[in-house]
């Protein structure tokens, strides 16, 4: 269940060598951000499914995976036959998919002017 953001330029790979530490940047601080806004977001009951929304970041810095541990994470995002779904992480990731992208745009410009 976890999102998935990846912040690789396959076009330019020449570049590679001064964009990535920028892009890592911009992967580390969009997906810390995804990260507290489902946390803000989760629905609570004994603090569980909060506590347990983290990111990882892959060893090249370039994809980050968020989300949470909780075996019943699923069913609160997504809901159930019997339960209304109750989003806490894809709006998340909704919102703050504008920045990131706009992040990235302008890393990409950054490398075509070097």
């Amino acid at each position: 269940m976890p999102v998935k953001i990846v912040g690789d330029f396959p076009d330019f790979k020449a570049a590679a060598a001064a964009v990535d530490p920028l892009t890592r940047a911009v992967v580390v601080k969009s997906a810390a951000m995804i990260e507290s806004l489902a946390k803000q977001a989760a629905p609570v009951r004994t603090g569980n499914l909060r506590n347990s929304i983290s990111f990882d970041v892959s060893a090249d810095g370039l994809t980050a995976e968020i989300g949470p541990t909780a075996s019943y994470a699923p069913f609160l995002e997504y809901g159930t036959s019997r339960m209304a779904p109750r989003p806490f992480l894809m709006p998340a990731a909704e919102a703050v998919q504008p920045q990131f992208e706009a992040a990235l745009e302008q890393v990409a410009e950054k490398a075509l002017e070097a």
